[in-house]
């Protein structure tokens, strides 16, 4: 005999917490540089980053605070793929080699903790409106990770 669970309505369930990567990372492999940094880092260079993501919301009637894969193809976007800062004259040599689509462009430079909290409003926008927070974290390496505290 099935055992059967009656709830009156998911929304009175409250909100839940999603997490998506928090015991194996979304990966995805990018080069960057820091423009203005006086060491190492000024040069063209790339990482294998790994990104960690925690949405809270209310459950939506499919049983889900949102669906992975709309977590997962913003991110995506960024994989294989430069991120420069606006203004770095690499934006310029990239558009004229006829490789600008291989670019995402930032408004600051792109640090982990820039990349965190720009894939943080990204995934707000985008989002359906059922979500409360979202925070992100973006590990450089296993020595550096920026972002939310999840």
């Amino acid at each position: 005999m099935s055992q059967r669970i009656l709830e009156s309505s998911l929304a009175e369930s409250g909100e839940r917490t999603l997490y998506v990567g928090r015991d194996r990372p979304i990966r995805i492999s990018s080069g960057h540089r820091i423009q203005h940094h006086d060491g190492k880092c000024s040069r063209p260079h790339g990482h294998n980053y790994e990104i960690t993501v925690k949405v809270v919301g209310e459950l939506r009637d499919e049983g889900w605070v949102v669906d992975k894969g709309d977590i997962t193809s913003i991110i995506s976007e960024w994989d294989h793929r430069f991120l420069l800062e606006d203004g770095d004259p690499l934006v310029e040599a990239f558009e004229a080699s006829g490789d600008g689509d291989a670019l995402v462009v930032l408004d600051a430079p792109p640090t982990a903790e820039v990349m965190s909290a720009v894939l943080e409003r990204r995934l707000a926008d985008e989002l359906p409106e059922t979500v409360s927070e979202v925070a992100v974290q973006v590990s450089e390496t296993a020595e550096l990770c920026g972002g939310a505290t999840l």
